[in-house]
């Protein structure tokens, strides 16, 4: 069951105090030379996760337990992973291990490591289908595996009534328990982030269409210049 964050009532927010919860944060990435509009969207983005994370917890329990994508150790060994590609959902984890939560070990690295592998493959493409078919199976194999040592992870670790945060990607795919209740932090800023990279793709097209049709014309007139040799005989 997903609940959209701002329409949790007080009524309620009350009745989910004794059932297991886990507050969904997608992951946005930034990096030094991102374009500063960009950047601007993305903390405020974070600052807004923020804010919502706390009126949640504040609704329905604080969280206990921290679960993060690529994470293959609990506590400070995982937190250090984290703070060094993740530093805005690694200040938020932080704060709340600092009072008490545990970050668990969410991920399996040999697991990991076979998705990521067959994943490179995807990406390069194949010349023979039968080939393709294979990757594209195993693949699936794999990530069904992936998705189910997680979904356990979060199902072994999150006790009754009490609250997690999971920091994952949009488009994750998991299949959480029918008795975890399930809240996506969507801020606004997340909307606002997807219709900049929307324009930015947008423009990009249009800049490549327009440059196509000027080599298109240019190569026009560069045929119309080049004298007919049968005429010139």
């Amino acid at each position: 069951m997903s609940e959209a964050l701002g329409r949790v009532e007080r009524p309620a927010a009350d009745l989910f105090h004794s059932r297991r919860k886990l507050f969904v944060v997608f992951l946005v990435f930034t990096h030094d030379s991102a374009p500063e509009e960009y950047k601007e969207r993305c903390e405020r983005y974070w600052q807004q996760v923020g804010e919502h994370l706390g009126n949640l917890e504040a609704k329905t329990g604080v969280a206990r337990h921290i679960y993060h994508e690529s994470v293959y150790e609990q506590g400070e060994e995982g937190l250090s992973s984290i703070e060094k590609t993740h530093p805005f959902s690694y200040a938020l984890a932080k704060a709340r291990c600092v009072e008490g939560a545990n970050l668990e070990a969410m991920e399996d690295r040999e697991l990991a490591a076979e998705l990521s592998d067959w994943e490179r493959f995807m990406v390069m493409g194949f010349a023979s289908s039968k080939v393709g078919e294979l990757v594209r199976d195993l693949y699936t194999q794999a990530l069904k595996k992936h998705n189910e040592h997680v979904v356990n992870a979060i199902d072994s670790t999150l006790g009754a009534a009490e609250a997690g945060i999971l920091f994952i990607r949009e488009g994750h795919g998991l299949q959480f328990p029918r008795d975890i209740e399930v809240f996506s932090v969507v801020p606004p800023a997340l909307d606002e982030l997807h219709r900049w990279l929307r324009d930015q793709s947008r423009r990009h097209q249009q800049a490549e269409a327009v440059d196509k049709q000027g080599d298109e014309v240019g190569q026009e007139v560069g045929q119309e210049d080049v004298p007919d040799l049968e005429e010139a005989q």
